[in-house]
């Protein structure tokens, strides 16, 4: 998977993604003096709240790009894999939003918030779940198999039901104690093209570079009858998971 984070490019056409995110944070309820593990903090805005709210934050992500970004705040990131996690009982909580469904070992991820919990701490989170950004997905499936490309093969996404994320939480012995499956139509604030940019780039380099600008194209000619609005703007067919469960 060719998958790359720009901060700036992040910021300007992506910001939407933490703005949108303050639900399950508040649904994570930090206390003040509590240590929190943000998983996928991005440029660390929503990990920033956290600090704001009296807790001891560690935020890590796989991208240098934005670790050196939350870093500029002044929090503690490091840049480290989702899916291999050091931490050994250590947190009160841990916290991730919109980051699971990027992760190819989602049960990886699980293993690693499990052992970087105390006992009794909290595992609150956010992603796509089950039919998110369908219309992109069909799109880019016809749009590739045109041009001789199976887009299975370079899919970056998992999104989950319910039920599949709740049994594996609780195969790892999670008590769950809240999941929920639910649309989240998502107003962009500029052309989809920003979106596939900063978000569908392995799809895009599926593709030679030459042919790039005209997928991007049949892309957005394929996507303004299904998520355009008639005023011009866009929205995406956004479906949440958000889940709340705890280690025993």
């Amino acid at each position: 998977m060719t998958q790359y984070w720009n901060p700036e490019s992040y910021a300007e056409h992506a910001r939407f993604v933490s703005d949108l995110g303050a639900p399950v944070a508040d649904l994570l309820a930090p206390r003040p003096g509590e240590r929190i593990l943000d998983v996928g903090c991005g440029d660390g805005a929503l990990t920033e709240r956290f600090r704001n709210a009296g807790c001891l934050v560690v935020g890590v992500d796989s991208s240098p790009e934005q670790i050196w970004a939350a870093l500029q705040r002044g929090l503690d990131a490091r840049i480290i894999d989702a899916r291999e996690l050091p931490f050994e009982a250590e947190f009160d909580a841990v916290f991730s939003n919109a980051v699971l469904h990027w992760i190819p070992d989602p049960d990886a991820a699980i293993d690693g918030v499990w052992k970087a919990l105390k006992p009794g701490g909290r595992f609150v989170a956010e992603c796509g779940g089950a039919g998110c950004v369908a219309s992109i997905r069909e799109s880019f499936a016809e749009a590739l198999r045109q041009r001789g490309v199976d887009s299975a093969a370079v899919d970056p996404w998992y999104f989950p039901t319910a039920d599949q994320y709740r049994t594996r939480l609780e195969r790892r012995g999670f008590r769950v104690d809240s999941v929920q499956l639910f649309p989240r139509p998502t107003p962009l604030p500029g052309d989809v093209v920003h979106w596939l940019e900063v978000f569908a780039q392995p799809f895009i380099t599926a593709v030679p570079e030459p042919e790039r600008a005209a997928l991007l194209a049949e892309m957005r000619g394929r996507l303004a009858p299904r998520i355009q609005h008639p005023d011009g703007s866009w929205v995406v067919d956004y479906v949440r998971l958000r889940f709340a469960a705890a280690r025993p």
